[in-house]
């Protein structure tokens, strides 16, 4: 993962805690809230569960053993997966400086870069999109911002937010923010 996953913990429209998942967890924990409290993937706006239960070095434990890894070099963040192509374009890659794989890695590297921008701000919307459906589905105005968030319109959104609740509005601005770049 390029960057730091993140969270943040709601109760109701009051932000608790915010910052990696361990620090989250065991945030949680300290203050003993462990009932109706909302955590939010900062990267893609979806809902997330902690075991609280048992001692904060239990619950560190079952963060962090709940990372996510992948089969491949983790050392060199290799990730072996298949790639089905006709007979042609594995051809014309097994002839490319550095064999197939290699040629893969530039055309994804090159295409991520096109497309960077644009593909930063659809994440953004959806995260951004997500988390007010789930938080602010019935405030005045959640459609018609969701709308302006589509539309890339900023300040649309911007005015149609204002009178949301200050945690969740400014949770909701920073999520968004990337889509009006």
């Amino acid at each position: 993962m390029e960057e730091r996953e993140t969270c943040t913990a709601f109760d109701g429209g009051r932000k608790v805690a915010s910052g990696s998942r361990l620090e989250v967890a065991l945030a949680l924990k300290q203050q003993g809230r462990d009932e109706n409290i909302l955590i939010f993937d900062d990267a893609t706006g979806r809902q997330i569960d902690f075991d609280l239960s048992g001692t904060a070095e239990q619950v560190a434990a079952r963060v962090l053993a709940a990372a996510p890894r992948a089969p491949g070099r983790p050392k060199l963040g290799v990730v072996a997966r298949e790639v089905t192509l006709l007979p042609r374009h594995w051809e014309w890659l097994n002839r490319q400086p550095g064999g197939a794989s290699a040629a893969l890695r530039r055309l994804v590297d090159a295409a991520r870069n096109d497309a960077g921008g644009r593909e930063h701000a659809r994440q953004a919307q959806e995260a951004a999109d997500r988390f007010m459906m789930a938080m602010l589905g019935d405030q005045a105005g959640y459609e018609e911002a969701s709308r302006a968030l589509y539309a890339g319109d900023g300040k649309r959104f911007r005015e149609l937010i204002s009178g949301w609740p200050a945690d969740l509005k400014d949770h909701v601005e920073r999520l968004a923010g990337p889509a009006f770049t």
